[in-house]
């Protein structure tokens, strides 16, 4: 993959606790350029509404520095909770890593 894409990989649940050093990560892909950062929430089990205030600030975060975040793999309780609040029309939400490669590809 391209060195302009970092790819996050998150697992079991996603809350308060253990986002903390996400934001750190985020700060950290900026600082290095990264053009796009991929999320990858196959290993989520469970994300509560304080893991979901966390992929809000991250994605205002990386709008700011001109970055784009893209979501993959989620489960059905992450999707139901996204759509609940409405975050499935904010974020960028793709099935999986591999059709995010093909997206990337056909975009080049």
């Amino acid at each position: 993959m391209n060195h302009q894409v970092k790819v996050i990989t998150l697992s079991e649940s996603f809350n308060a606790i253990t986002s903390q050093g996400f934001q750190e990560i985020i700060k950290e892909a900026i600082r290095s350029g990264i053009k796009i950062v991929l999320l990858d929430c196959q290993g989520v089990t469970f994300m509560d509404s304080s893991g979901l205030g966390t992929l809000v600030l991250a994605f205002k975060t990386l709008q700011e520095a001109d970055t784009k975040m893209f979501i993959c793999s989620i489960n059905e309780q992450v999707r139901m909770l996204f759509e609940l609040t409405g975050m499935d029309s904010i974020f960028t939400i793709i099935p999986s890593q591999e059709a995010f490669e093909n997206l990337l590809l056909s975009a080049v």
